[in-house]
């Protein structure tokens, strides 16, 4: 009976022993059999029991991707009886690509486990050709070899290089040739046959030798676009109207980006294929794009103050009867597409016994297809001095047609007024005058005696007449030095350049105190300065670029720091009307920094 129960105990034993041996497992699952240029996983399980990275074999004709992929798990189980078990497991997953077709072998994985070591069988797997029949051509290709389609994110796999035709940005003129003036249409596009996460311009293009009329949009990365017979995903990075400042080639030169691109990891898990989406770091730089500008005709007729495209005019007088001291308004409104933002204001010919204010001058444009189109209205407030009939002259108005290739004037009407006694300007008091018509008879000596000394003798009379030659041969002075400057038209420029400037720097601080028009802000500090850079170097504008300007500068006696601020200022502009809005104390900083620029150049004389 003893011996019986000894038998027993050991027959528990070596079933308990064979239980916990089952148990604890280290087991390979790969597919047997994959194609050519697949991903396919590899995954090593080891069941109930503790231990670290396993040590796998190295498969022929195939390229490890990447791996392992740790994945745990524990279930638990309750029995009928009321009895629970638990079972875990930890996977180890590798990602390999399959480079070589024939037969290879999967080693066995070794791994240290609860003080044991554990080994996995070898298994078979062989590679293979892509099936010929009953596919398709293009899937007959391993996915490296088919070309990148927006539709098929196997041939966005992460293995593979981005090429120029995948990624690129396009800079897109409306006109390959066009006048000065005259307004093109730019957009700069992304075309991109992956998805994008992010996209950031390090550098964006240059439009030296244009202005820049910006054009609002919401820019989404959901349009398709056919290029060169490909399809790609696009987005519209920036679009604008551009006005050409002067004859020749310009050049629009290329922007560079950094962008983050979406590819895909496709994992083969033999019952099914699982694709991870991987971003990839990129650089691109955009093309260059030129056009040719040709000159305007000559000789430009009389009036013409730069206008081009094509317009119509029109003005009104406000009110019936006009009376002296009292202000009065003439409405003067261009409409028309084109250049509308930068036609200068009209002379008016005004009676000289008007009294004028400056004119105020209101832009209301919009961008209709590749132009822009809109009403410029200036009013012209005057105050009549004196009584009479007077006549407000007609004015004429040139601009430049490119349809037409010719100039076109346009007239308005002159407007005969009278003028009648209206308020007076200053205040009057009536004086009493007391008349005596009767004095008293003087008395006094009889013999009145009456001395005589001529003037001419008297020293106040040389002190006076001293006096007066004086102040003649000081006003002969004064007039001709007028004279001189008046004929020194470069010269009045110059001294009139930073009273204009001022105004311009009003105008913009007044945009920038607004808090939401933060392109205007930019664009009348760019007239500002770019107005003033004219007529202290004595250059139009047309023939300014960041270019000449500094080498310009340094000629005329400024020290490179003050051209490094200048340059950086216009740099600074023109770059904030491509990005997003500006910040207050951006604009403040950079407001700030135009004046002292100013009056650090009104300090400089030249060479």
């Amino acid at each position: 009976m003893r011996e019986s129960s000894r038998l027993t105990f050991s027959l528990i034993a070596v079933i308990f022993s064979a239980l916990c041996a089952m148990a604890q497992q280290f087991t390979l699952m790969a597919p047997q059999r994959v194609f050519k240029g697949e991903k396919f996983a590899v995954t090593y399980r080891l069941t109930n029991a503790q231990g670290g990275e396993p040590r796998v074999p190295q498969i022929n004709g195939c390229q490890l991707l990447f791996g392992p992929s740790v994945t745990t798990r524990q279930s638990y189980q309750v029995s009928g009886n009321g009895q629970t078990s638990s079972q875990s497991s930890t996977d180890f997953t590798y990602t390999y690509r399959a480079d070589q077709t024939g037969d290879f072998t999967i080693g066995s994985a070794t791994i240290q486990a609860n003080g044991k070591t554990l080994k996995t069988k070898p298994q078979t797997l062989t590679i293979v050709e892509s099936p010929a029949a009953g596919r398709q051509q293009s899937d007959r290709q391993p996915s490296t070899n088919r070309p990148v389609s927006i539709d098929d994110i196997e041939t966005q796999s992460a293995d593979r290089a981005v090429s120029a035709n995948d990624v690129f940005v396009r800079i897109i003129l409306s006109k390959s040739t066009a006048y000065e003036q005259e307004a093109i249409e730019c957009t700069i596009k992304l075309y991109t046959k992956f998805g994008i996460s992010q996209f950031f311009p390090t550098k964006q293009p240059s439009f030296d030798g244009f202005l820049i009329e910006e054009v609002n949009f919401q820019s989404s990365l959901n349009q398709e676009e056919t290029y060169n017979g490909q399809r790609y995903l696009v987005a519209l990075l920036k679009k604008c109207i551009i006005y050409p400042q002067k004859s020749g080639k310009l050049t629009i030169n290329s922007g560079n980006y950094d962008l983050n691109v979406i590819q895909y990891s496709n994992t083969n898990l033999g019952f099914l294929s699982l694709s991870t989406p991987r971003e990839k770091k990129i650089q691109v730089t955009s093309n260059t794009a030129s056009i040719d500008i040709k000159p305007l005709p000559t000789p430009k007729p009389e009036g013409f103050t730069g206008a081009v495209g094509k317009f119509d005019i029109s003005s009104r007088l406000v009110g019936n009867s006009f009376r002296t001291n009292e202000p009065a308004t003439l409405i003067y409104t261009i409409t028309g597409t084109g250049n509308i933002k930068y036609v200068k204001e009209p002379v008016i010919d005004f009676p000289t016994e008007f009294e004028l204010y400056d004119p105020k001058s209101d832009y209301d444009t919009k961008v209709v297809g590749n132009n822009v189109s809109g009403t410029m209205t200036t009013e012209y407030t005057f105050v009549p001095q004196s009584v009479g009939k007077f006549t407000i002259g007609a004015d004429k108005f040139v601009y430049f047609d490119p349809s037409k290739n010719d100039y076109v004037t346009l007239t308005t009407p002159s407007y005969p007024i009278s003028v009648i006694q209206g308020s007076e300007s200053v205040d009057k008091q009536d004086v009493e005058v007391k008349n005596k018509d009767i004095l008293h008879i003087m008395t006094g000596s009889k013999s009145p005696t009456h001395g005589h000394r001529p003037v001419i003798g008297q020293w106040w009379y040389w002190m006076i007449y001293l006096l007066m030659a004086g102040g003649l041969w000081g006003s002969v002075r004064i007039y001709g030095r007028n004279v001189a400057r008046s004929a020194d038209i470069r010269g009045m420029r110059l001294a009139k350049a930073n009273k204009v400037a001022r105004q311009r720097l009003k105008t913009a601080a007044t945009f920038m105190q607004s808090g939401n028009n933060s392109d205007r802000f930019y664009e009348e500090l760019l007239k500002a300065t770019w107005g003033y850079l004219s007529d202290k170097l004595g250059i139009p504008v047309s023939q300014l670029s960041r270019e000449n300007v500094s080498a310009e500068l340094t000629s005329y006696g400024a020290d490179e720091q003050l051209c490094s601020t200048v340059i950086s200022i216009l740099d600074q502009c023109e770059m904030a009307r491509y990005a997003p809005a500006a910040t207050h104390s951006e604009l403040e900083k950079i407001y700030n920094e135009a004046p002292e620029a100013i009056n650090n150049l009104e300090t400089i004389k030249r060479k």
